[in-house]
């Protein structure tokens, strides 16, 4: 019983939280986070960035960071804290795994911050905020070979399973047919991930691919592996 009057019940277990070390580590947090979602905004890619995503960041940072000063090495305290977050339920799926790794960021930057371990935390964010940028910098684990979306509109009339294999194997290094949809109206829509090849235009592909017959569309489409397909 005395084990557990000590974790649970007694008083001289608990740490007393200062406001100076309250408000330095909140600071320390936030300007530190800060820091975080900067190196998000400059290196961030593709069409789906969110403000939001940044405030969340350096709130967490901040929040993190008093959690950890509230529970200090009161087992009690740790307890109460997992049955309330396991009530919590976050029904939001993160765009991209990317952002995932900044909110584990954010979370160790509050958690060095809230133990009190601020120059760890402060080296900690001087070391890793570069390496984000040099990975964004310098393209590291990009493919040399960049597929774009080919988008075809034709007549529901045309074979397009061998209508335009001429001008792809002239043009193109490698075609999948994606999808194929119809409206109804006599217009049936194609998408296709092509590699277009070394040294072709794709002015000149789209301008031969509309020539093969008066009822086809042609459109390209970059950046479709940024995109929510």
């Amino acid at each position: 019983m005395g084990i557990f009057e000590n974790l649970f019940g007694s008083s001289e277990f608990v740490d007393s939280v200062e406001p100076l070390v309250m408000i330095r580590a909140t600071l320390v947090s936030f300007f530190l986070s800060l820091i975080v979602g900067y190196t998000y905004r400059i290196t961030h890619q593709g069409p789906s960035y969110s403000q939001t995503t940044v405030h969340t960041m350096i709130i967490m940072a901040v929040v993190v960071s008093l959690i950890m000063l509230i529970i200090g090495t009161n087992i009690a305290r740790a307890f109460s804290l997992v049955g309330a977050l396991s009530i919590i339920r976050f029904r939001n799926a993160v765009k991209e795994s990317r952002d995932v790794a900044f909110y584990f960021l954010a979370m160790a930057i509050g958690m060095a911050c809230g133990t009190q371990h601020t120059p760890l935390a402060m080296l900690f964010t001087l070391l890793v905020c570069p390496m984000i940028y040099g990975l964004t910098r310098f393209q590291v684990g990009s493919k040399p070979m960049m597929e774009v979306l080919l988008k075809l509109t034709t007549g529901d009339k045309l074979d397009y399973k061998t209508a335009f294999n001429e001008v792809f194997y002239k043009h193109l290094q490698a075609a999948d047919l994606l999808s194929v949809d119809s409206d109804g109206s006599g217009r049936v829509e194609l998408i296709y991930s092509v590699t277009i090849r070394k040294g072709a235009r794709e002015q000149a592909l789209l301008s031969e691919v509309q020539t093969i017959d008066n009822s086809v569309t042609a459109q390209l489409i970059h950046g479709h592996t940024n995109v929510s397909m």
